[in-house]
């Protein structure tokens, strides 16, 4: 329920700070007062696209801020998926706007994305204004409309997700057929390009080992004379090697160990530094002796790593691995061709069995639908009656369609205002005054099954007057009730009249121009302003008593 509603700055808004309360309200005030800024504001709370010119002139930037009372509304769900704090006694949507054009939502303080803050706003307040009447040339309104009546969520999901499952399936079996004719088409190319891979014996690793095999051979003259050369100089025989002249350091160091004890240490060092060169001649030596020139062998690498250049740059790729992926995916798109029937045969199958739970699943929901439309039947014919439609035939029509995410169900709305002629769809056939009634009825009925906190009611009045005004306010009373709350902008006194609380929108001339605002009417300026909507400018003894009767009613 909303509690509050504060604007700063919108348009013709300087400052306006209003309560509201639970039942049935009602707005009135003359064209241009401001009714429209308001419910506007409404809207750009609720994430409807901003303006900056919509700031008021002369303003660096407007706010819009409204409390809500949502303790019977079990909404906590959503405040912990989106990690808002959750305040079921006053939940506060803000929007802010500045004049650069950088708009700004929040959840109880916390920024949300604009997306948020109209999918809370959405759960929170209905607004029905009189282009939604336009609603109900669209089938998934009134599709949505039964659906309402028949409390049909778990069904209705129940079925979105056997169709998804069912159209995903359809998708692979058709990218399978499509893969299979397009991958017959290239077979004999595939199979080509596949010997070439396979051919080439490709491994990981095998390009860098092939070439630094290569490089090594082509320099294995340079390569063995100096390794040859570092063996001599550490093992060389006299005076040549390290070694030796090592030793003979080891041994000096060992004679005067007796009379200077730190040489026995650094001769022990020495003698481990001589056997660690000893080790390191070794194995020079035998890498000596590996590095041969074989020109057979060099041609048998160039060879090789000519083949894997060539791969690679017809297939458009720098590595080995590479390379070794496509051999693989060509592998497996050719057991798809040779495989490819079975696949389909299998997927097909697949197919059927979810198209046939998906069928199931939309007879349920048929059936439960149909249940609806005769209660909307009925109850829709209840509530236009008093509205002023005394011959009124309503249905709801549910034929037949292919599976769609909404079920195998189209519906619409039938209507004839008499006996003489007819029906044809509501939206066909009905006056403008005539799908006013019937969208209230349609509201009215499904309110309670929405568990809406909040329906405003935009001139839903249009085009009646009088005793179908007066029942018209009593069913937003009706609605009104069950802690439901019921805002109504309209124009006519009747309805006016049946408002538990009543605000007036005005406009009024200050030092800084003119600027709209609203108040809430005492029971004498309740009296006066129904009198005026009665009479016009020139308030008359009559029409003051007229306005207390309807007051009274």
């Amino acid at each position: 329920m909303l509690k509050r509603l504060y604007i700063k700055n919108f348009t013709l808004i300087e400052t306006l700070d209003i309560e509201f309360g639970k039942g049935f309200s009602v707005v009135t005030g003359e064209t241009g007062a401001g009714k429209s800024i308001i419910l506007g504001a409404i809207a750009m709370l609720l994430g409807q696209r901003a303006d900056s010119k919509q700031i008021k002139s002369g303003a660096e930037r407007c706010i819009i801020e409204a409390h809500f009372d949502i303790a019977d509304y079990q909404m906590q769900d959503f405040f912990t998926e989106k990690d808002i704090e959750y305040d079921s006694t006053d939940c506060i949507l803000r929007r802010e706007l500045t004049a650069a054009g950088k708009s700004r939502a929040f959840i109880n303080d916390t920024p949300v994305p604009l997306t948020t803050i109209k999918q809370l706003g959405m759960a929170l307040i209905d607004i029905h204004s009189q282009h939604q009447n336009l609603m109900l040339r669209e089938e998934d309104f009134q599709l949505g409309v039964v659906d309402i009546i028949a409390g049909d969520n778990r069904l209705v999901d129940g079925y979105k997700e056997a169709y998804a499952a069912l159209t995903t399936a359809k998708r692979e079996l058709k990218k399978m057929k499509d893969d299979i004719r397009r991958n017959a088409e290239d077979e004999d190319y595939m199979r080509f390009q596949l010997g070439e891979l396979q051919e080439a014996n490709l491994y990981e690793g095998m390009q860098e080992e092939l070439e630094q095999e290569s490089l090594t051979m082509s320099h294995a003259e340079d390569i063995k004379g100096a390794l040859f050369l570092a063996n001599s100089l550490l093992s060389g025989d006299g005076e040549q090697g390290v070694i030796d002249k090592l030793r003979e350091a080891a041994r000096a160091l060992n004679g005067i160990a007796g009379v200077y004890g730190n040489a026995a240490e650094m001769a022990e060092r020495i003698d481990s530094c001589s056997i660690e060169l000893k080790d390191i001649g070794q194995d020079l030596g035998q890498w000596a002796d590996d590095v041969d020139f074989d020109p057979r062998r060099l041609d048998d690498i160039n060879g090789k790593l000519n083949v894997i250049y060539s791969l690679q740059k017809k297939h458009r790729v720098s590595t080995v691995g590479e390379l070794i992926s496509i051999e693989k995916d060509l592998t497996e798109r050719l057991e798809h061709i040779e495989n490819g029937d079975e696949e389909v045969r299998m997927l097909s199958e697949k197919v059927e069995k979810l198209h046939a739970k998906c069928t199931d699943a939309a007879t349920i929901l048929t059936k439960q639908r149909r249940k609806a439309a005769a209660e909307i039947e009925k109850e829709m014919k209840k509530r236009l009656v008093p509205l002023g439609i005394p011959k009124v035939r309503f249905a709801v029509s549910i034929d037949e369609k292919p599976l769609s995410p909404d079920g195998a169900d189209k519906v619409s709305f039938m209507f004839s205002a008499n006996t003489s002629t007819d029906m044809c769809p509501v939206s066909e056939v009905a006056s403008g005054g005539e799908v006013a009634r019937v969208m209230l009825s349609i509201k009215a009925m499904i309110s309670g099954a929405a568990q809406l906190p909040t329906i405003i009611f935009d001139e839903i009045d249009t085009g009646v007057s009088g005793k179908i005004a007066e029942q018209m306010g009593a069913m937003m009373q009706e609605m009104a009730g069950n802690d439901r709350q019921v805002i109504s902008i309209t124009h006519l006194p009747q309805i006016a009249a049946s408002g538990t609380t009543h605000y007036k929108v005005y406009k009024e001339e200050t030092s800084k121009g003119t600027v709209s605002t609203m108040t809430m009417l005492t029971n004498e300026e309740r009296v006066r302003e129904i009198a005026q909507m009665l009479s016009g400018a020139d308030i008359t003894e009559a029409a003051v008593n007229n306005a207390r009767e309807l007051l009274d009613k």
